[in-house]
């Protein structure tokens, strides 16, 4: 029982809403165009969802390595590798694992999408799914990781709004329009605010083990003022989003969650020791998953 528990913990299911809420998004948009297939929603949540509990596996794994967790000033939940709970065999064969089904998952994906594309565009997507496992690796895992340089917040915004979101939205409909982009950059946002948290609740424990952050090269009040940046993008996102491709009020039904960012926002500025800001973290994943479940029912009303 306690090894089940270890391996909950290093799979860390609470970062999982953002990974279904990106994939659930673009296929949200995609019905509401009219193109929407089934089997393309579930496989997108599911590769999304691995892809997600790979890189929590290797971002562990990767900690580990680097010795990250020993300084005594960790503040989230307890790491699996370094408690002993879980051997580092263990965690790689688990990795393993988790790239072989991601691997699976993804070129099912293709499959089922490539008998509407050409040859470079299923080319592309399977450059897009390699690049999203090293992505997942290589944040904390291996020789210089990029999470440990500062570049942690671009690679999550990236492969959690443009690829993500877009790319589910094309292989639902096979074409690239604007319509999925500004969702698609408003969860890229609030990708980076929940990676945010994250890093301001770690400040002390990552500057003494040598992990740059975005964090802590701004200092806990920039960083907070970042945050403010990145939570009232995300929103405009949204909004433009309706102002472009809806015309009933219900469309917006969804501003409603709009609230609880704000009110973390300002809990977030209220907080005065970084070390209390873990909350947070799975308040913003959530929010993030809501809004895009009130997203897509409120465009497709």
């Amino acid at each position: 029982m306690a090894n089940i528990r270890s391996w909950i913990s290093a799979l860390r299911p609470r970062t999982l809403f953002l990974a279904v809420a990106t994939a659930l998004c673009g296929s949200g948009i995609a019905y509401s165009s009219g193109k929407f297939s089934v089997a393309v929603c579930i496989l997108t949540m599911l590769t999304a969802t691995v892809l997600q509990l790979l890189s929590n596996m290797a971002n562990d794994f990767g900690d580990f390595e680097h010795g990250t967790d020993i300084t005594g000033e960790r503040v989230g939940p307890q790491r699996s590798l370094q408690s002993g709970a879980i051997s580092p065999k263990q965690m790689k064969i688990a990795i393993i694992i988790a790239i072989v089904i991601a691997a699976i998952t993804g070129l099912c994906l293709i499959y089922i999408a490539s008998q509407f594309m050409p040859i470079e565009q299923i080319l592309l997507f399977l450059l897009l799914g390699v690049a999203c496992i090293i992505a997942a690796i290589k944040y904390t895992a291996g020789k210089n990781p990029y999470g440990y340089r500062g570049l942690g917040d671009i690679f999550s915004f990236v492969f959690f709004g443009p690829v993500s979101v877009v790319g589910t939205y094309f292989l639902h409909t096979h074409e690239f329009v604007f319509q999925p982009w500004l969702p698609a950059l408003g969860l890229g946002f609030f990708t980076v605010a929940v990676l945010n948290v994250n890093n301001m609740r770690d400040m002390e424990n990552d500057r003494k083990s040598g992990k740059i952050t975005i964090a802590i090269k701004l200092g806990l009040k920039k960083a907070k003022q970042y945050h403010a940046f990145l939570t009232i993008g995300g929103i405009a996102c949204f909004v433009f989003y309706n102002v472009i491709y809806t015309d009933a009020w219900y469309n917006c039904l969804y501003f409603v969650v709009f609230l609880l960012f704000i009110k973390i926002l300002f809990d977030i500025f209220k907080t005065k020791e970084n070390r209390l800001l873990d909350p947070y973290l799975k308040y913003t994943s959530m929010s993030a998953f809501f809004l895009s479940i009130l997203f897509c029912i409120s465009i497709n009303l």
